[in-house]
């Protein structure tokens, strides 16, 4: 018998425990060897170990029935991925209905868009209602070339507008919720942007208020070119996926646009298209008619000869705005939820043993010494040239995101893939601006190259340098605290995109003392928490004794346990009241306590366990308490839970 199946039966008779606990009993098999992985590095990064098995002796017509599987999978992952990409365009389109007019009302109050904190959670606010960057920055094309706007003031909207366009994958990781470790890795590779994005800011923001950098820049390379309006850059991933979700719904736009110019006859204007042509009729601020509705202006529309109907499910609907995009959101989301998990499912059977090595290979192998360092600047050009190709930042990173989950992309491969699909858009935003009309030009342009170096700055700021790279090590710990309580994904997503902006927002309508009176004694205790956990981490020696944990807190402050016992109990008394009083005893960071998202018998979840520790060692999750020492705990003759002599 050899080690490790001598280790499982000694385990096998051990009591019962989490999948925590037996792996921290038994992962000492597989790191006792110098080199092995120790329990608090984080295994996200690391594509799962590959066992090939032997393939068991097939007939002829078995082989070719698996060939023929295997061959299918090909175009059924193509097909997934379109519809996939359908349902992102059109829950984009939900959220443009839902509150399209909200974020244009958002923008008409041009006093508090010249405060830079307000500028920036306005971007933010307005591009996760619509779901869309580019539609956001359309509007702040208007009011900067219209002259509500100035572009100076304009730079921290685009600064929002850039964190806003990273909830799509976000939203998207919150499907790999069913598996932990793919859990982990997925949020930890859809985070990735954001914590780019957030650091990016709080070096950037500051010093555009500052020294108006990016601006002038712009204003420079525009100034130093003779601009003319050209042709639109085609969109290649909008003539595959335009067929299909035009039949579904199609948005006038410029109604969002209208609200934040300030229009007020577009107030009554709905946002689903219904007539479409060459020159559709808009009426003036003095006209009284609704072109949007169905039965209204059909008499204007058509004396004109230039308009018809348009085709697609709501045309000759009369419900409203918010109906037509709620309906929507739940049908998009639920679209969206099936064809990733089954795109899931796929890329599992497909990506198995030799393949996945392979793909492994091609995707993290770094270049030969000395020339390792390019390999993560190839990656971002293979992330620019893709997100080019698609026209869609949020649909490169989203369809991305999987992969990281599955462990065929890792950690520090999807970062400069995450960071090159950031200058991608911005070369798309580019062209766009130089197909924009002429009295429109020169502020598009300026606009787009403010988005560009926004973005080029943050490269230089946070990848060059390895210990520079701080997004991929707080992308780790968010994945971490995910796989210990998925509740936190959630709070994440509300916390970071909906409700901080919302309350900053509020509190930029008050005014600036306000806002100053709340901010500094919020970021003064904000720097000084983040401060102490480096000193903790680092130089502990350095501080006064009571400041070297935060045991002297109460435990609700400083963990998470107290919150996850109150949801674990609310949701177990939502989904069945008699086991309320077991969920309650239930403590994911208390050893031996069981994983409340998956009840099994004793049997099936022990042997889920051995195979578990055996085939991933590494999978541990930190515990927020120092780990404590080893002991032998005698059961009859039998030696559990011990260390190695």
């Amino acid at each position: 018998m050899n080690l490790h199946s001598s280790r499982a039966s000694e385990c096998a008779e051990c009591d019962m425990g989490s999948t925590v606990d037996l792996i921290s009993s038994c992962s000492h098999l597989h790191s006792s060897g110098p080199g092995s992985p120790s329990h608090e590095t984080w295994d996200g990064g690391r594509l799962p170990k590959i066992q090939v098995l032997p393939e068991a002796p097939h007939g002829e017509k078995t082989k070719m029935k698996s060939l023929f599987i295997s061959v299918m999978k090909i175009p059924l992952l193509f097909f997934l991925l379109y519809c996939f990409v359908c349902s992102l365009d059109t829950l984009s389109s939900a959220f443009q209905l839902a509150g399209g007019k909200v974020a244009g009302n958002i923008f008409q109050d041009n006093a508090i868009l010249s405060n830079p904190v307000a500028g920036l959670v306005v971007g933010i606010l307005v591009t996760v209602l619509v779901q869309s960057s580019s539609t956001s920055t359309s509007i702040i094309v208007s009011l900067v070339s219209s002259g509500l706007l100035e572009v100076k003031s304009a730079v921290p909207i685009i600064m929002g507008s850039n964190i806003g366009t990273s909830v799509t994958n976000t939203i998207v990781a919150l499907m790999q919720a069913g598996e932990r470790s793919e859990f982990k890795r997925a949020f930890a590779g859809a985070t990735i942007h954001d914590c780019f994005n957030w650091l990016s800011v709080l070096v950037l923001l500051p010093l555009e208020v500052a020294t108006g950098l990016l601006s002038f820049l712009a204003r420079a390379v525009v100034s130093s070119f003779q601009l003319q309006s050209g042709e639109e850059a085609p969109e290649l991933l909008k003539v595959i996926t335009d067929p299909v979700t035009k039949l579904i719904i199609q948005l006038d736009k410029s109604v969002i646009t209208g609200i934040a110019l300030g229009a007020e006859h577009m107030r009554n204007r709905s946002l689903v298209k219904v007539w479409c042509g060459s020159s559709i009729y808009t009426p003036s601020a003095n006209d009284s008619l609704n072109c949007s509705s169905v039965f209204d202006c059909k008499t204007a529309l058509t004396s004109q000869g230039t308009a018809e109907r348009c085709h697609h499910l709501f045309a000759n609907t009369n419900l409203s705005d918010l109906s037509v995009g709620l309906i929507l959101l739940a049908v998009s989301l639920l679209v969206l939820c099936s064809c990733l998990i089954l795109i899931v499912k796929v890329l599992n059977s497909v990506l198995k043993g030799q393949v996945a090595n392979i793909i492994q290979v091609i995707i993290n192998t770094d270049f030969p010494y000395p020339f390792s360092w390019l390999a993560g600047y190839v990656a971002m050009l293979v992330g620019a040239g893709m997100t080019f190709l698609v026209q869609s930042s949020s649909v490169f990173t989203s369809a991305m995101t999987p992969l990281i989950g599955l462990g065929v992309i890792t950690l520090e491969r999807a970062y400069p893939l995450t960071l090159g699909s950031n200058i991608g858009t911005t070369t798309t935003a580019i062209l766009a601006a130089l197909a924009s009309p002429g009295d429109k030009l020169p502020a598009a342009c300026q606009i787009a190259l403010c988005h560009f170096f926004f973005n080029a700055f943050g490269i230089l700021l946070w990848y060059p340098l390895p210990f520079s790279r701080l997004p991929i090590r707080m992308a780790a710990a968010l994945g971490e605290r995910t796989a210990k309580y998925r509740w936190f994904a959630v709070l994440y997503l509300l916390l970071c995109f909906l409700l901080l902006p919302s309350l900053v927002f509020g509190l930029s309508l008050a005014g600036w003392q306000a806002m100053v009176g709340v901010g500094a004694p919020f970021a003064g205790v904000a720097t000084f928490i983040v401060l102490v956990n480096l000193l903790q981490s680092h130089s502990p020696a350095h501080l006064p004794k009571k400041l070297r944990s935060w045991d002297f807190l109460p435990h609700w402050m400083h963990s998470l346990k107290p919150l996850d016992k109150l949801i674990t109990n609310a949701t177990a008394m939502c989904c069945s009241p008699s086991r309320s009083t077991t969920a309650a005893s239930v403590d994911p960071e208390a050893p031996g306590s069981p994983d409340t998202t998956n009840v099994k018998s004793a049997s099936v979840m022990f042997q889920g366990k051995v195979q578990l520790a055996f085939d991933n060692p590494a999978l541990s999750y930190k515990d927020e308490s120092p780990p404590q020492p080893r002991v032998f705990k005698l059961k009859g003759l039998e030696r559990c839970n011990s260390t190695p002599l």
